[in-house]
């Protein structure tokens, strides 16, 4: 048994929030297996392979707010916009669109904006950590992150930029030349943006996970290559893993695998209404040098990074669950977007969808279940699972070794759903 009294932790979810909570727990000598149906090896097979790569502490707000909801039908309606719904999808849908109503005022988005401040203003020294222990040669830039708009909802961008100042967040505004300076090969069809000089991004996110995961191994952390099919806790000192083949005993479990996260729970009695974004990638082979940072266009919901495997052209929010089939009009978008800020850009490669675990009022679920102690929760971390993985890593691994915390936690509980 550990130091702190845990005598074994099961982990469901090989991502990069899994990795990073079993890594910590290792480090507090609590015996720790990891569960996925993929290895993390494997690439292309988890959202913690395809998603945008940036390491985001300034990004506060999230899309529960009035200026936004205004935006949505309109948004929907549009062939060329950020957001499409996948139609057969709405009736399953139906929870989380009155969840999100319930959430989508100015109450709601500063109660958002202060918890994913609390925890991302942690998540670069989390990683920091981490880097130390690895070999992060060619996977990682600090060269900041640059955000652009046009004028069109310009009323938008100073909300977003009276928040983040409001919380301490800094931020640099640009001028169209400012901007030019710093990314001469940009077509200037944008009025303004913003500059976060110290953010880092990832030149391969996969290959980040890859070493943290070689590193969780090293350190006596056990992987098993098993689609889990349920959870249950048996008494206070036992929850029990099931795959397909076998049965698992640990003391305690934790919940983090993203969007398939919610077949979990509601085997636990809990109606957490976790749902879908899907997103989408494509790469521009040899085209990474166009841009030396990544550069994101606002009004598109759309961004590219210069990556080990090409330029990566990422975006758009399809609300269409984890079973419809990829959609062309969704990589043509991309492609679009990509080409009106680099018409210089010719064929694409490498169409990939991907699955964000997102909650309706956009704070992610971290902590016990609500009626089975033993049972940790870590999923719904929507667009910012990439940067809160090793924040999470220590939060979580903290909750199971029965630590004490400074940080306020209730925000991120699973009751604040009833």
């Amino acid at each position: 048994m550990s130091a702190k009294g845990c005598s074994s932790v099961g982990i469901i979810g090989g991502g990069i929030q899994g990795v990073c909570i079993g890594l910590q727990l290792l480090k507090k000598n609590i015996p720790t297996t990891i569960f996925d149906r993929n290895h993390p090896n494997e690439p292309g097979t988890m959202a913690s392979y395809g998603n945008a790569g940036h390491f985001s502490p300034y990004a506060v707000l999230q899309l529960n707010r009035p200026d936004v909801l205004y935006d949505v039908p309109k948004m929907i309606l549009s062939s060329f916009g950020p957001l499409a719904l996948k139609w057969n999808y709405i009736p399953k849908m139906l929870p989380w669109i009155f969840h999100y109503l319930k959430n989508c005022n100015k109450k709601s988005m500063l109660n958002t904006a202060k918890y994913m401040h609390q925890i991302l203003d942690l998540s670069m020294n989390a990683y920091e950590e981490i880097f130390q222990e690895i070999d992060t040669t060619n996977l990682v830039d600090q060269k900041g992150i640059i955000y652009i708009w046009t004028n069109q909802n310009i009323k938008s961008r100073e909300l977003e930029i009276k928040v983040r100042n409001d919380l301490g967040v800094k931020q640099k505004i640009l001028s169209t030349k400012e901007i030019l300076d710093l990314e001469p090969n940009l077509k200037p069809v944008f009025s303004g943006g913003c500059y976060y000089d110290y953010a880092y991004h990832a030149r391969d996110p996969h290959g980040i996970l890859k070493k943290i995961f070689e590193l969780f191994i090293k350190k006596g952390g056990k992987f098993i290559k098993e689609d889990v099919q349920s959870l249950k806790q048996l008494d206070e000192n036992q929850t029990l893993i099931k795959t397909a083949t076998q049965e698992y005993k640990f003391e305690k479990s934790v919940i983090a695998c993203g969007a398939f996260s919610k077949k979990l729970t509601d085997q636990l009695g809990e109606k957490i209404p976790l749902d879908t974004e899907r997103g989408y990638h494509v790469h521009f082979k040899g085209m990474d040098k166009l841009i030396s940072r990544p550069v994101i266009f606002l009004d598109r919901g759309f961004g590219m990074t210069p990556m080990n495997q090409g330029l990566r052209a990422v975006g758009t929010v399809e609300l269409g669950g984890l079973k419809n089939p990829i959609s062309k009009k969704r990589i043509q978008y991309v492609v679009n977007c990509a080409k009106e800020l680099l018409p210089q850009l010719k064929e694409h490669e490498d169409e990939w969808l991907g699955f964000r675990p997102t909650l309706p009022d956009f704070l992610p679920v971290i902590g016990p279940s609500k009626n089975n102690k033993n049972i940790v929760y870590a999923f719904g971390h929507q667009h910012l699972g990439w940067t809160l993985g090793a924040i999470t890593g220590k939060i979580v691994s903290g909750i199971l070794a029965n630590e004490k915390t400074n940080l306020d936690l209730s925000a991120y509980s699973s009751s604040r759903f009833g």
